[in-house]
């Protein structure tokens, strides 16, 4: 597994907890605007400003977002 940066990491477990929370209460306005600033920040990330992000590297990232960082880092 790669290992990304602990700021990339904790975005990504930010936006899967805050989705979630908009799935359990959809149109609230400031969980919509949370996940897209953090979508953002997640993908401007400058872990990624020399490497393109494969497929292979979001599902990994989405995975440990997912796991709530319990994942091997």
């Amino acid at each position: 597994m790669r290992t990304f940066p602990d700021d990339l990491a904790r975005a990504q477990q930010e936006w899967s907890a805050t989705y979630r929370q908009l799935a359990e209460r959809p149109g609230r306005t400031e969980l919509r605007r949370r996940l897209y600033r953090l979508s953002a920040e997640v993908f401007f990330h400058p872990y990624w400003q020399y490497r393109r992000p494969s497929p292979g590297a979001w599902w990994e990232l989405r995975q440990l977002g997912r796991a709530g960082g319990r994942a091997a880092r």
